[in-house]
């Protein structure tokens, strides 16, 4: 099965879908011109006048984030229209955000730069199936003593089926998780049915990865909330922090990490 194809497809009809969306609001980020949270802004200090490749960067927002905040900025992604809108997006706002069509694993074959600042947030690395190959890439493009700045949703929230009642998949990664999907994360009742095939990589799978390629992490955090409202049944407890009615604060959402290339 061609995941690749088969992802391409999905995220494209996501893109439609998203870029006119409440849940991205691109009328006040225009305006605000940051989309960032402050889970992986306590990261990003420092970055005025760096060079920052931001994988898996859907349409662009977060990529002109930070170069509104100064960083030189390449944004990659799979979908060709998620790119052509994020290059619309940056024209728009008069900035000079690059960005690059491509899957991650073939970036290198294409891309020569070398980075101060790889990049990487919320619902990416799931899309791939071998971490020790996405963390060769991320070393890849870093520049000796290179920062890895990444926040993700916790490996624990991916075992759950979609409606958060009961543990449905490993948290171990074993076998793709195949998935038809009615609606999306922006609007679950929107008219889209696509397939798609993710993994879910355990906190240990990913340490050990980046380990395996040369990158030493040197901060991590775990959280008990999300900064986004894409799952089923959740509820606000302050504002722009989200978590599932049936948990409350007993379950992890999101891990953040710093990794340096040794």
């Amino acid at each position: 099965m061609d995941y690749l194809k088969i992802n391409k497809k999905s995220w494209n009809k996501r893109t439609e879908i998203h870029y006119d969306s409440e849940f991205y609001n691109n009328e006040n980020f225009k305006k605000t011109g940051n989309s960032l949270n402050e889970i992986e802004l306590e990261f990003l200090k420092e970055i005025k006048g760096k060079k920052v490749l931001h994988l898996q960067c859907h349409f662009g927002q977060d990529s002109i984030s930070l170069s509104k905040l100064g960083a030189e900025v390449t944004g990659v992604d799979l979908s060709d229209l998620a790119i052509e809108k994020a290059q619309n997006l940056a024209k728009e706002m008069g900035v000079n955000t690059q960005f690059i069509c491509s899957d991650i694993y073939n970036l290198p074959t294409i891309h020569d730069e070398k980075y101060d600042m790889v990049f990487s947030s919320y619902g990416t690395v799931g899309w791939l199936p071998d971490s020790n190959q996405w963390a060769e890439v991320i070393s890849h493009f870093l520049k000796p003593d290179g920062k890895f700045v990444f926040a993700e949703f916790h490996p624990v929230v991916w075992m759950f089926d979609d409606p958060v009642e009961k543990v449905a998949y490993r948290y171990f990664n074993s076998d793709p998780v195949i998935e038809e999907e009615e609606g999306t994360y922006t609007d679950k009742n929107a008219d889209i049915k696509e397939t798609c095939i993710t993994w879910n990589h355990s906190l240990g799978e990913v340490f050990n990865a980046l380990k395996n390629n040369g990158l030493g992490v040197t901060e991590f955090q775990e959280y008990d909330y999300s900064p986004y409202n894409c799952f089923q049944n959740l509820e606000e407890i302050e504002k722009g922090k989200f978590r599932f009615k049936k948990y409350g604060d007993k379950l992890p959402m999101v891990y953040s990490l710093v990794a340096i290339k040794q």
